[in-house]
This record gives C-alpha cells, sequence and structure tokens, in this order.
C-alpha cells in the first residue's frame, strides 16, 4: 500500500512535528505520476531511461547472475538472493535512477541530468525537508565501482515553476540546492546503506508553494563514463517542527564550541532529553546519541560547521556548532 500523502500528525504528548508531506515510493512506477510527480530526463544524448520505483524479482546467484542492486549483503553461488527493501523496510519501495541515462552509442562520457520533481508543498522557514539515500551496489568496504552524485534542489514557484526541458546544464527553476551528495566523486563518500539527509528551509518571507527535485547529476558518466552507477532513494518528507531554534536558547546551551572532542550539553530547564543528532552543512547525519544524553563525541568528525539538534519531549531545538 502507498504511504500517506499530505498526512498531518500531531504527535501526542512529545508534540515534535507536524508532517506536511510524505512519500514512501511503494506501489509502481504509474503510481508517480497518479501521485503527482515528475520524470524528465535532460542528459546529454538522453536514453528514455527515467526514475522508476523499484521492481526486483528474487534471483539463485551463478556464475552469471550476481546479486541484485540494493541487496546488504554479498551471496554465494547457489543462494537465493531476494528482492531489496527501502529504508522504511518495504519490498521494492524505493525510486531509482541509473548509469543507462544516457545513450549506450555514445563512445565517450556524458552528463547525466535525470530529474525526479515532486508535487507542489506548502513550506515555511523552519521547515525539514528530508530524504534516505544509499547507492545500489553492496560493498562491505563502502567502496563503489563507479562514483554517484545526487543533489536535492527547490523552487519556490509551485504550481507556476518552469521544470529543466533544454539538456543537461538547465535547471529550470530549481536554483536552490538542498542537498549535494558526493559533488566531487568519490569511491568511498556516497553511502552503501539507506542513509538520512535532511535540509531546514529558510530565506522565505512567508508560507510558500514550492517544488523540491531530485536531480541524478554525473558528468563523465553514461555506459562509455569514468562515473555513475545505480542510486535510490526513499522516505521524502517535508515536516514542521513545533519549537524553532528559540526552543534551544531557552532550554540548553552547548560547551565549549568550537570543540575538539567532546560537546557537552547544558540541559537549564532539566527537560526529558530522547536524542542528539549532529548533520552536516550538506544535510547529513554524521552522529547520533539516543536516550537521556548529556553530551556528544565528536572527536571522529571533520573540522567544520556543523548543527547540533537536541530532541526533547517538550520539543526539538537546534545550533550551530564548530568543531577544531
Amino acid at each position: 500500500m502507498k504511504k500517506l500523502l499530505y498526512l498531518f500528525i500531531l504527535l501526542p504528548f512529545a508534540a515534535l512535528a507536524q508532517n506536511q508531506y510524505n512519500y514512501g515510493f511503494s506501489g509502481t512506477t504509474a503510481d508517480l505520476t497518479t501521485a503527482g510527480w515528475v520524470r524528465t530526463n535532460q542528459s546529454t544524448s538522453a536514453s528514455t531511461t527515467l526514475w522508476t520505483v523499484a521492481s526486483y524479482t528474487p534471483v539463485t546467484v551463478s556464475a552469471t547472475v550476481t546479486a541484485l542492486p540494493f541487496s546488504t549483503q554479498t551471496y554465494a553461488t547457489g543462494q537465493s538472493c531476494p528482492a531489496p527493501s527501502g529504508q522504511a523496510g518495504g519490498t521494492n519501495s524505493f525510486a531509482l535512477v541509473n548509469y543507462t541515462s544516457t545513450s549506450s552509442t555514445l563512445t565517450t562520457g556524458a552528463t547525466i541530468s535525470n530529474w525526479l520533481i515532486s508535487p507542489s508543498i506548502t513550506v515555511q522557514n523552519g521547515d525539514v525537508v528530508s530524504f534516505y539515500s544509499r547507492i545500489g551496489k553492496y560493498s562491505a568496504t563502502n567502496t563503489a565501482s563507479y562514483p554517484d552524485n545526487l543533489q536535492l534542489r527547490m523552487s519556490t514557484n509551485g504550481a507556476f515553476t518552469a521544470n529543466p526541458a533544454a539538456g543537461p546544464t538547465d535547471t529550470g527553476d530549481y536554483s536552490e540546492v538542498l542537498v549535494d551528495i558526493n559533488p566531487n566523486f568519490n569511491l568511498t563518500s556516497y553511502p552503501a546503506t539507506w542513509t538520512l539527509y535532511s535540509y531546514t528551509v529558510s530565506g522565505l518571507d512567508v508560507p510558500t508553494e514550492c517544488k523540491f527535485a531530485f536531480r541524478y547529476y554525473v558528468t563523465d558518466g553514461g555506459p562509455q563514463g569514468n562515473n555513475s552507477d545505480i542510486i535510490g532513494i526513499d522516505t521524502f518528507s517535508v515536516d514542521r517542527p513545533l519549537a524553532t531554534n528559540d526552543f534551544f536558547k531557552g532550554n540548553f546551551s552547548v560547551y565549549p564550541n568550537p570543540a575538539t572532542n567532546v560537546l557537552n550539553i547544558a540541559n537549564r530547564n532539566n527537560l526529558e532529553i530522547t536524542s542528539a543528532q549532529i548533520t552536516d552543512v550538506n544535510g547529513r547525519v554524521v552522529s547520533q546519541v539516543n536516550g537521556t544524553v548529556a553530551q556528544i563525541n565528536i572527536a571522529d568528525l571533520t573540522a567544520g560547521v556543523y548543527f547540533l539538534k537536541v530532541t526533547s519531549a517538550q520539543g526539538v531545538g537546534t545550533t550551530r556548532v564548530v568543531k577544531n
């Protein structure tokens, strides 16, 4: 069954966030169109390949048949490899796109620009846009055979948005990049397991009708390129926290900041903390501690700017932190 669209939830007691939109990419590819999603391939020498909902069937691994994409382990010859699951657990409950976005007749790599565009969603400052993504090929060392890239972009023109239509450099009205996964095309920077990415909306004057676009964007890609393989996305959601950054300032403080090894969280009003989460500037969750927490270890993080989100039974607060 398809996950609920435009589902408004007031969480009992915790009252943490109100869901504005949710799509889980279950069902069939045709359901994407029914739900208002638009697909367009603007790659160089674009093929007929578009974003699709997964539709794998189990296979028996042999010398010629390897494990299916999006598997979570390797399989020996003779073993049955099941159809893969999405982030939320449903079989084939995710969307995917791959390197065949450009023509197989090309003799060199080309630019892939393959788009999956959401329906219009009204958002306001502070709303959190989130989704999960992973590469399609499982690797115990988290190493890809060919590097991939995914962007999440936003248009603030809602139903009047101009979609990309003029080739791989055209971005239409989607001028704002919210999340950019592996823009440098590293073999180890795109996760091999379902990983959460998020962005907090800012810069809007009033609640605004927006559209969000996933852009599979890979240079030197395609069948003859050095980049591009296969990626998936799942659990796209827009949520409205019932508290702002003022909630953090009124109830918590973090020290030292900047910090080298540990961030201490001072709980001024003895609130019931349930988790602490750190995201990088691209929206990727890099550290999370669940349960009552007074400090979070950042020793393994790269020096730079991050965002600390503290979730409590009374609300959610976020603040900017710096790792030395």
